[in-house]
Order: C-alpha cells, then structure tokens, then sequence
C-alpha cells in the first residue's frame, strides 16, 4: 500500500513540475479520441444503412446527434469545469465516452445507435473546453503555451483527418461497429493516467453557478446549429422546420447575453468580447473551420465519385494535409514569436486561398501531384490560421476564465464547421443542379433528372438503373456538373479565405506578454514547499482545492526588446 501511495505521489509530483509536457501527451490523447470521432463514421455510413436500416430522418441523426449535443453543450460544461474542477469534468467526460463508444459499438437499431451518439457527444463536451483550459493553466509561460498550443491543434487536425482513413480500415476488414471500439481500449488506459497525472485547477468561484443561464446557452447553441445543418442538408431558409429552432435558437442566446451582463457573477465574462484581439480570433477560428470542412466534405465527394477511389485510399489522399497541419502545428511558437498573431494568421488565410485556388485546376481525371500540392498548403496555411486565432484568444482570457473562454473558442469551432457545410454545401447545390436541368432533352425521363439533381451519388444509382446509353449520359453530365460546382465552391471559399485575411488585420502585431514578467512568463501563486513541493510555484499546475492565498512573486524585469514583449499596436 505504501509503495502504491509513494508511485501514485511520484506521479501527480511529475505533472506539478517539469514533466507538464507529460501532461500535455495525456490532454492531447483526449483530443485525439474526440476529433477522430468526429469524422470516423463518415465512411461507416454505407454499412450502417445496409446493416440497420435506418430512415432518411434516422440516419441524418445517427451523423449529426454527435456534432449538436457536443456544440450544445460546450458553454455548459466548459464553465462548469471553472467551478467544479476541470480534472473531474474531464475524467467524467473519459467514462462517458467509454459507455457510449461500447453502446455505439453494439447497438443493433437507430434508435440505440443515435442515442449513444448523442451521449458521446456529451462526453465530447466535457472532454473538449477542459483540456484546453487545463493546458492554459499548466502552462503559464506564453511561450511555452505556444508551443503547447501547436501540438495540441495539430493533434486535432491529425484526428479529424486519419478518422476517414481509420474508419475506411476497419468497415474494410471487420465491420462497422468496430469504429467506436478502437476508443474503448485507449479509455480504459487514459481514465487511470488521467486522474494520477492531470492537475486539478478551478476559476474564480465567485457567487453560484448560473444554472439557468447554461441551459438556455445549450438550447440557444442547439437550436442555430440545428438550423444550420437543417439549411446545408437542402432544405430552405423558410421551411419551418429550419427557421424556428434557427429563431428560437438566436432569441435564446441574445437573451443569455443580456443575462450575463446583468449578473454579479455571469458564466462567461462578456467584457472579453470588448478586447478586440479575443473578437478577431474567435472571428477567424470561425471563418477557418466554415473553409476546412466544407471543402474537406466535398473533397471526399470528389475523390470517391469522381475519381472513383475507395473509402481506404481517399483517406490516405488526405494525409498530406494532416502531415502539413502537424508540421504547422510544430513549428507555430517560433513562426508567432518572430512575426506575431497579426501576419501569422493572416497569411495562414492568404496561403489556404492561395491552395483553394489552385485546386480549381482539378478535373474529370486524377492528377495527384496536383492534389497533393494542394493539400500540404491547405493544410500548412489552415493550421498556421488556427494556431494564431487559439493562441491570441485564449491568452487574451483571464486565466481563471480560462475554461469558459475554452468553451467560446470550441463552440466556435463547432458553428464554423456547421456553417461550412451549410454555406459551401449549398453553393455547390446550387451550381450542380442547374447541369443537369437539360437532360429531358435528350430523352432522360423527368423523373430521373429530377433525382439525380440531388447529389452526384444519387446521380450514379439512378444512372445504374437506367442503364445504356441514357445511364451513361446521366452519370457524365452529372460528373461534369459537380466538378463546375466544385471549382464555384472553390472560388467562393478563397473569397470568404481572403475576408479572414483582412479581419486578422485587427490582431496584435506581437506577442503580447505581461510587461512585469521575464520570458513571456505570466504571474503564478506561490505555494509552500510542503503544498505542491519546489517545482509547484514554477510550473503554475499546483492543485487550487485549498485556495492558497496569492503572493507577490519576485520577476526580473528585462527590456521588452530582449524577451519579445511589449504592447501591440493595432
């Protein structure tokens, strides 16, 4: 029992000093579970819908439960980390992520699958804001954060991007339930890991916790992104089934606003919102993801069902732009610290635009070295974006509300990535099926034309079952629609990739860093040796549950030119 007890404090002592870097493994191990999640059912659905045999309606849940309860429910949880403890949000969130994978894994109809989606999307919610705002408090020095930061973006990136690959794996040689069961095995080793090493850090707990105003932030949060799946999966502005929780949605969260700048004590400081740095990133977090996903989503439509590639090899197709992002992600510290917030993410857009552009020259055949150009700008250009926007935000956030500006940053990133695939998903709509509005001429029945005018993958079955020549003609045209609609959407995405360009312009020129403080290092407590040992005061992740009382701490000024810091000007 004392050799236990001697390991377990062995541990928690290497996550309270210079082994924050193993803590920063574990963080980024979370996040890689929940952003592989995010896409590894993608190339699932196919055997899911053979398997289970779900409705329209009932599919479309299965995909998209994840996305909105995790979007709906980051505000939430990400503040109530700040009260509570971010460590015990984030391991609840582990052991719920592990039920719902292994419900996942077994359901055996719609309706058990859409509900264990939905509760990893719970576990999502608890997992995403508190290792963001768990990393902030580990890591007070700026630059190191930095550095933290650039990891841990790229990890999310490397998760997003080899989900398909994964994924495409494992419906290939096992079958499709085996797509959550990979999360199983990695939680169960995590959980344990997790509340050893991770240190336990809360905000101000100042006055109760709004308990009201977080469930009208959920629904407000669930109702827009809702509305903005409703509009990207085709369906009009008008149509009440979009325009009501789009509605409902924007009155709840201008009534959370107005609620949290009455309160003594509001769940998310809303003053952030005046320092125009923390406005601008969330602004471009937003503008990235609308650019990433959308064309990540119609990236995979063109090199399945233009190209013909297998689910396998689309996937390995996009590892250069997980590699470029990882590149990115590793060498963003010194790239902000040389030229600043303000030219990072700024030409990080202009580059993706510039990648965008580019990509207009694909065609009805496969050019790889083309594509694979492409994909490390974009990729390179979207990570050097999104590091900058994280970094400036979460730095320009209160340390102590560090989770709730986590929570904006994730919720940010969730309604980028809803808008992108309404608004470029409905460019593309609208380029492709005016192709094919002619094909009655040339003796296409109607009827047919009509649901090929959907999509290009409902284009190839009705063309299959025509067959001849009407089929072939059916799928051509619809081939040479979509690849136009493709370079439209393009085109479109460079222009919303360039307005990013501009807004960044109202970033810090520099980093920022606190001008009493040597190497960009932000002021911690001090802590008594025999409280969190030599190494606690250094590192900045002592354990908060006591509440010690700040002291001053001793800093050596230096002048700003020797450490990189000084004011911005804007």
């Amino acid at each position: 029992m004392t050799g236990t007890s001697t390991a377990v404090s062995r541990l928690r002592a290497a996550a309270d000093g210079a082994n924050r870097w193993v803590v920063l493994v574990v963080l980024c191990l979370s996040l890689l579970l929940v952003a592989l999640d995010a896409t590894v059912l993608h190339v699932a659905v196919p055997a899911v819908t053979e398997d289970l045999r779900p409705s329209a309606v009932g599919l479309l849940w299965i995909v998209d439960a994840y996305p909105l309860v995790c979007a709906s429910l980051l505000i939430l949880f990400g503040t109530l980390g700040d009260r509570i403890g971010r460590r015990r949000v984030l391991l609840f969130g582990y052991a719920i992520f592990g039920i719902a994978s292994a419900v996942a894994a077994a359901a055996d109809s719609p309706g058990v699958l859409i509900a264990a989606r939905a509760l990893l999307g719970v576990g999502g919610a608890m997992i995403m804001p508190a290792t963001l705002s768990i990393l902030r408090q580990v890591f007070p020095d700026r630059r190191e954060r930095a550095l933290a930061i650039g990891v841990w973006t790229a990890v999310a990136a490397v998760g997003a991007a080899t989900g398909p690959v994964i994924g495409g794996f494992l419906v290939e040689h096992y079958w499709w339930g085996s797509v959550f069961l990979i999360n199983i095995p990695l939680m169960a080793v995590i959980l344990p890991v997790g509340r050893w090493l991770l240190p336990e850090s809360r905000g101000a707990e100042d006055g109760p916790w709004d308990v009201l105003g977080a469930l009208m932030a959920a629904a407000g949060v669930l109702g827009v992104v809702l509305g903005i799946k409703r509009i990207g999966g085709g369906e009009g502005l008008l149509n009440p089934a979009t325009l009501v929780p789009l509605l409902a949605g924007a009155a709840l969260l201008t009534l959370f606003v107005r609620r949290q700048r009455r309160r003594a004590h509001p769940l998310i400081d809303i003053a952030m919102f005046s320092r125009p740095a923390f406005t601008t990133a969330v602004g471009c977090i937003v503008l990235a993801m609308l650019a990433l996903v959308g064309l990540e989503l119609i990236a995979v439509q063109y090199l399945q069902l233009v190209l013909d590639l297998s689910p396998l090899e689309t996937g390995l197709r996009l590892l250069p732009l997980t590699f470029a992002a990882m590149a990115a992600g590793a060498t963003g510290s010194y790239t902000l610290s040389r030229i600043g917030p303000r030219r990072m993410v700024g030409w990080g857009f202009v580059l993706t635009a510039a990648s965008v552009l580019l990509l207009t020259l694909m065609g009805q055949h496969d050019r790889p070295v083309l594509l694979t150009t492409g994909f490390v700008l974009l990729g390179f250009g979207l990570q050097s974006t999104l590091f900058g926007a994280y970094e400036s935000m979460l730095s320009e956030a209160p340390a102590e509300r560090a989770g709730g500006a986590a929570a904006i940053g994730e919720t940010s990133y969730q309604l980028g990535a809803g808008l992108g695939i309404a608004l470029l998903g409905s460019v593309m709509n609208a380029a492709y099926a005016p192709g094919l509005s002619r094909l009655h001429e040339e003796g296409v029945p109607a009827s047919a034309g009509s649901a090929a005018s959907h999509s290009l993958g409902e284009a190839y079955q009705v063309a299959g079952r025509l067959g001849g020549p009407m089929g072939e003609l059916l799928r051509d045209t619809a081939r040479h629609a979509f690849v136009d609609g493709l370079h439209l959407t393009l085109l479109v995405s460079a222009g919303l990739l360039l307005l990013g360009a501009l807004a960044a312009l109202r970033l810090p020129r520099v980093m920022e860093c606190p001008p009493a403080v040597t190497a960009c290092r932000e002021p911690v407590a001090e802590v008594p040796a025999q409280a969190g040992g030599p190494d606690a005061a250094v590192s900045g992740t002592r354990r908060e549950t006591t509440a010690p009382k700040r002291l001053p701490r001793p800093v050596r000024r230096e002048p700003a030119e020797a450490t990189g810091s000084g004011r911005a000007a804007h």
